[in-house]
């Protein structure tokens, strides 16, 4: 997928009201995702995403891409998440799971069961509810 179509997607599912609001809620998704991640994990989605997305996962690597990335939960996420997008908490959930299932759509090999996987429980429902699902209440 490329980058025009990608962030046209996340500013339309995300009701978002410009290609600006939809790269910032991208970028704060993806950086979060990749503070949160283990270094292999966020350089094996980065791969296969743009260039300039992808980047978003790479911003807090190691050098060495040896990190086993920081433990926070859904609380932390959202703070995160909301901070860097300049929005509150329950947009910027939104605004992720809407990301987190576009970066699925751009992945193969199921890399996002892996994503999944590597988050503590409390993060995973951000994985599996993608834009229309149901989100438990925290």
């Amino acid at each position: 997928m490329k980058h025009d179509r990608f962030i046209g997607y996340v500013q339309d599912r995300a009701h978002l009201p410009s290609r600006g609001a939809a790269e910032g809620a991208t970028r704060a998704t993806l950086e979060t995702l990749g503070e949160r991640l283990p270094d292999h994990l966020a350089e094996k989605i980065a791969s296969q995403l743009p260039p300039e997305i992808g980047e978003h996962l790479r911003r807090y690597m190691a050098e060495d891409k040896s990190g086993t990335g920081q433990h926070f939960g859904f609380d932390e996420f959202a703070y995160r998440v909301a901070q860097r997008e300049h929005t509150d908490e329950p947009s910027a959930i939104y605004h992720s799971r809407v990301v987190l299932e576009l970066v699925g759509r751009a992945t193969t090999g199921s890399v996002m069961d892996k994503v999944r996987d590597a988050l503590p429980s409390d993060l995973r429902p951000l994985v599996d509810s993608g834009s229309t699902g149901h989100l438990p209440h925290h």
